[in-house]
C-alpha cells in the first residue's frame, strides 16, 4: 500500500518549487498552533528566529517528534532541534515521513513515552544519526546548554549534566564530539570566573609592575624610583652610589610590587574568582568539564526497538543483558579470578548475526521488531538465569556462561545452533550466524583483559565488536 503524502506546513514564507495535495501557508504561530498538528513542518526564515520557534514547537506536545526542516541557513539551534535543511522535492520529503511514521507507529501499539528519558530516546530513535548537541549560551553559568533536553523536560526538574552522564554510564547513550572544555567554580558550579593576579605574599589585589633595582653592597632591593636622588642611583638602605651595572647593582627579575605588603615577586599568583558566588579559588581547584555532544549507544538503540515501554527492561532483563562498559569489566574480573583460581572454570560465546542491520533496514520498523522478538525468545532458551549476556554492536551478541567447562560450553552452542532456523525464510535468508566460543583460563592469552579478549573473538568471527 503506498506512503499517502503526509501533512506540510510552511511557516514564514512560500518554499517555491514542492508540489504537494494539499499545503498551507502561516505566518503567525499562534495560528499554526490552532490547527491540527500538521506531519511535516518547513520553516521559511532566518536562523535567529527559525532557533526561536523550534524551542517553542519542541516544547509542544503536538510538534515534539514531528519533522520540522529549516529553509534557510541554520544556527546551533536550529541544529540541534530541527532536522536539517528543507529536501530539494517533495518526494524526499514523503520518503523522509514514511520512514518516520513507520518508527512512530510502534508508540501508538502502547502509550506515547511520557517521562523525560523516554521523550528523549523517542526523539533520537525516530531520526537516523540524531544527536543531542550543546549549544553555546552565555546566558547560563555553565556557558552551554542542551536545547533538545530544555524543550522535552517540560515541568520536570533536570539537571543535563547529570542525566547525560547518567546515560553514559548506563550505556543507553554514547559520547560524540568534544565541543569545549570549560572550568567551573568547585562551590555553585558557575563558570562565571575572572582570574585576577594578587600578592604572591599577603594574596591582596592591589599590585603592580614596577621597575626594581639591586644594591650589590647591601644587597638591598627597592623601587628603582627609590634609588634615584638628584639625578644619580643612590642606595637607599646603604647610601652607596651605584655607578655600574652588573658590578654595583643589577636589575632583579621581581618587577611587580604590592603595595599592600611592600612585597616584591617575580611572577603573580593567578586567582579565579567567582562572579556569582564571590569564591575565590587556585586554577587547579577549579572542576573541568568537557562538553559534548552525545548520541543513542547501542544499548539505547536495542532498546528503542522495544517501543521504550515497561516491559522492554524485563524482557531484556530475562537475557541479563549488561551495557557493553559492564559487561566488559565483568568478564575482566572472571578472568582474573580464573587466572588465581583456575577451578571452576567459565566459557564465553560470541554471536555474530552477519547482514543483520541490513536485513532490519529491509524489513522495515514492524517488521523488523517482530523478527528481532522471535530471535529473542529462540535465545531465551538457550540463556541460563545464572549467564550474563551483552550487544557490542548490531550484530554481535556475547554470552558468559559462569561455572561452564567445554563439556557445557558444546551444550549450549548446540542449543544456539537452534537460533539458525529462523533464517530459512526468504526476506531473512541473506542473516548468516557465525559462533566463536572459549573456555577459560586454558584458552586466554597472556595479560589479556576483557576487553582485548573481546576484540580477539570478534576479529577471528571476521569482524570487529
Amino acid at each position: 500500500m503506498p506512503t499517502p503524502y503526509p501533512r506540510v506546513a510552511i511557516f514564514g514564507n512560500r518554499v517555491p518549487g514542492l508540489n504537494f495535495p494539499e499545503l498551507e501557508h502561516f505566518s503567525d504561530l499562534s495560528s499554526l498552533l490552532a490547527n491540527a498538528a500538521f506531519d511535516v513542518l518547513l520553516l521559511d526564515m532566518p536562523a535567529v528566529y527559525a532557533g526561536r520557534v523550534l524551542q517553542k514547537l519542541r516544547s509542544t506536545p503536538a510538534y515534539r517528534y514531528s519533522l520540522i526542516y529549516c529553509c534557510r541557513d541554520q544556527n546551533d539551534w536550529c541544529e540541534a532541534l530541527g532536522d536539517g535543511a528543507c529536501p530539494v522535492d517533495a518526494s524526499e520529503i514523503k520518503s523522509l515521513w514514511g520512514v518516520w511514521q513507520e518508527r512512530f507507529g510502534l508508540f501508538k501499539q502502547r502509550a506515547t513515552p511520557e517521562r523525560f528519558e523516554r521523550r528523549v530516546f523517542s526523539w533520537l530513535w525516530l531520526r537516523d544519526d540524531a544527536r543531542i548537541n550543546a549549544v553555546r549560551d552565555p546566558q547560563v553559568p555553565q556557558h552551554y546548554r542542551y536545547p533538545l533536553l530544555d524543550a522535552l523536560a517540560d515541568n520536570e526538574q533536570v539537571n543535563p549534566f547529570v542525566w547525560l552522564s547518567l546515560m553514559v554510564q548506563q550505556d543507553w547513550l554514547e559520547e560524540g564530539i568534544l565541543v569545549d572544555r570549560v572550568r567551573l567554580c568547585s562551590n555553585c558550579g558557575s563558570g562565571r570566573l575572572n582570574y585576577i593576579d594578587v600578592c604572591a605574599e599577603c594574596q591582596a589585589l592591589d599590585i603592580s609592575r614596577q621597575p626594581s633595582l639591586h644594591c650589590f653592597t647591601c644587597g638591598h632591593v627597592g623601587a628603582q624610583e627609590s634609588f634615584l636622588k638628584d639625578a644619580v642611583l643612590l642606595c637607599p638602605n646603604c647610601l652607596n652610589r651605584l655607578r655600574h651595572i652588573g658590578s654595583d647593582y643589577d636589575r632583579p627579575m621581581e618587577n611587580y610590587r604590592c603595595r599592600s605588603c611592600q612585597a616584591f615577586f617575580v611572577d603573580a599568583e593567578v586567582q579565579a574568582r567567582c562572579l556569582d558566588c564571590g569564591l575565590s579559588h587556585t586554577p587547579e581547584q577549579l572542576r573541568v568539564r568537557e562538553i559534548r555532544d552525545f548520541r543513542l549507544a547501542e544499548a539505547g538503540r536495542f532498546r528503542c526497538r522495544q517501543a521504550l515501554d515497561e516491559r522492554a527492561v524485563p524482557h531484556f532483563g530475562r537475557l541479563n543483558l549488561l551495557g557493553g562498559r559492564d559487561f566488559c569489566d565483568l568478564l575482566s574480573w572472571q578472568i582474573q579470578i580464573v587466572r588465581r583460581h583456575p577451578v571452576p572454570e567459565f566459557s564465553l560465546i560470541g554471536l555474530r548475526f552477519v547482514n543483520l542491520a541490513d536485513t532490519l533496514s529491509r524489513l522495515g520498523e514492524h517488521r523488523g521488531h517482530a523478527f528481532i522478538d522471535s530471535l529473542t525468545e529462540r535465545m531465551k532458551e538457550s540463556v541460563r538465569e545464572t549467564d550474563r549476556c551483552s550487544r557490542s554492536t548490531e550484530e554481535f551478541f556475547w554470552i558468559m556462561l559462569p561455572h561452564t567447562d567445554d563439556k557445557g560450553l558444546e551444550c549450549v552452542k548446540q542449543r544456539l545452533g537452534r537460533v539458525a532456523e529462523l533464517f530459512s525464510a526468504p526476506e531473512v535468508s541473506h542473516i548468516s550466524l557465525r559462533v566463536v566460543s572459549l573456555t577459560a583460563p586454558r584458552d586466554l592469552r597472556d595479560q589479556e583483559d576483557g576487553e582485548l579478549l573481546l576484540a580477539r573473538l570478534a576479529s577471528e568471527s571476521g569482524d570487529r565488536p
